[in-house]
């Protein structure tokens, strides 16, 4: 649908503020945000949001899309439109594929993949191990996202376990450096002594004890004071306790921090209350904590010492999870239920619709340079979400769009719906539907 595309009477959620009015999409750009614009053309779409909102398309800064190489879990099509369907617009994949995304070929081959296969934008992290500091310094920090290290919890020779090789990666790029943070050692030591008890049949509910507060703030505050040290740019993904919030602060805008955090939908859905019910399906690393943790997260997001939500979205069949618990792998679809997830919080009061945009569509534009997209600004791209806060669903098996064919959210009902998804000012998903439309892009970054 290129051309002219008009957006009438729509509740438009941007920088803080609500207002209502009008969007003017001409190709891929929005052309006109005003009270009121009139229809120009007869060939012109119109799109009555009357009574809806319109949010920028998300930005998800932590995504496993499984391909190349795991692939019978998800591939980049499958996934990208699961996003689609759930209002994210962009994405960025981790490089803990088979083979892993550690040498600039292999990078290029993944944006190859995703040129002729992905339904929404995106870029890929470029992944540290202790021995290709070599490859890290050939990356163009212009058109990829950043470095992902893991400094605990991988696969394959990813985990940067030397002090030596980290401080000179930390000391030798000036891209954003983004990490997993668990200390091994502690988790080792603290499965040994389950698995002495227990054997492989491990009560899920132990899982945040075996991968505890204490092997997750040991690693977080190692990391930033490496990141003080070296003055490197640090990310740290996916918070999953309270006490690691009190490492971060607010005291200074965004746009100057030069250590960040993120949290995750599922840390601050689930708490570890909910194993009994739900099992390995909120198996996650680092694991779901406790509804203290779940609150003191929610606190870190509002007050600004946490920065971004992401997803960190990362299948598994249904099989695989259904092992036993040192078999059973960590992580679980969540693209597709991430907005209307933050929207039922909004719903029972806990977030504002203005504070969920801007820690999941402003900041990550902001975090990573992202160019004229994660805003909803005159001479943007067109990347919009129109949502319809009061038309329930619940999800199932009909409705589920990842390969893996199932959520940790099933048999959840959401007050709101996402009705339209726009990329580059291409309507690719309408109510329950994703367009055959192929608008996405390689994600640019203004540095």
């Amino acid at each position: 649908m290129k051309g002219h595309t008009l957006i009438k009477n729509a509740k438009i959620v941007n920088e803080g503020k609500t207002i209502e009015g009008d969007i003017l999409i001409e190709n891929d750009i929005i052309k006109e945000i005003d009270t009121s614009i009139s229809v120009k053309s007869a060939d012109m779409t119109v799109i009555d949001a009357e009574g809806n909102y319109v949010l920028p398309g998300m930005i998800d800064d932590q995504v496993h899309f499984r391909e190349p190489g795991l692939t019978h879990k998800a591939d980049i099509e499958t996934e990208s439109k699961a996003a689609l369907a759930g209002g994210i617009t962009s994405f960025i994949e981790m490089p803990n594929t088979n083979p892993q995304t550690t040498t600039v070929e292999k990078l290029e081959e993944k944006f190859t993949i995703a040129s002729k296969s992905s339904h929404a934008n995106y870029s890929f992290m470029f992944g540290g191990t202790n021995d290709n500091l070599d490859e890290i310094l050939k990356v163009d920090s212009k058109t990829v996202a950043g470095l992902k290290i893991f400094l605990g919890s991988s696969t394959g020779n990813m985990l940067v376990d030397d002090p030596k090789v980290l401080e000179k990666i930390f000391s030798n790029t000036n891209m954003v450096i983004s990490v997993h943070c668990e200390d091994e050692a502690t988790i080792k030591e603290n499965l040994a002594k389950y698995k002495a008890q227990y054997g492989d049949d491990i009560p899920m509910e132990m899982h945040p004890i075996i991968r505890s507060e204490e092997a997750c703030y040991l690693s977080s505050s190692k990391a930033i004071e490496l990141a003080e040290k070296t003055g490197a740019r640090l990310h740290v993904f996916h918070l999953s306790t309270g006490k690691e919030t009190n490492l971060f602060t607010n005291k200074i805008p965004l746009e100057e921090k030069k250590i960040t955090s993120e949290v995750c939908i599922h840390h601050l859905w689930f708490s570890d209350e909910d194993y009994a019910k739900k099992g390995s399906h909120i198996k996650w690393n680092p694991a779901v904590k406790t509804s203290k943790d779940r609150a003191q997260l929610l606190e870190a997001l509002l007050d600004d010492r946490i920065d971004v939500i992401a997803t960190d979205h990362a299948p598994h069949t249904i099989e695989e999870k259904s092992n036993p618990y040192t078999s059973a792998p960590s992580g679980g679809p969540l693209v597709q239920h991430a907005l209307v997830a933050l929207l039922e919080m909004h719903h029972q009061g806990k977030i504002s619709i203005e504070k969920i945009v801007e820690k999941a569509c402003h900041n990550p534009a902001i975090l990573f340079d992202v160019e004229k997209r994660g805003y909803i600004k005159e001479g943007y791209f067109a990347d919009l979400v129109v949502v319809d806060l009061n038309n329930p669903w619940t999800v199932n098996k009909s409705n589920i769009l990842y390969k893996c064919g199932w959520s940790p959210f099933e048999g959840s009902t959401f007050r709101s719906r996402i009705t339209h998804t726009f990329i580059n000012g291409q309507l690719a998903y309408n109510n329950f539907k994703v367009l055959d439309v192929k608008a996405a892009r390689r994600l640019t970054f203004n540095r």
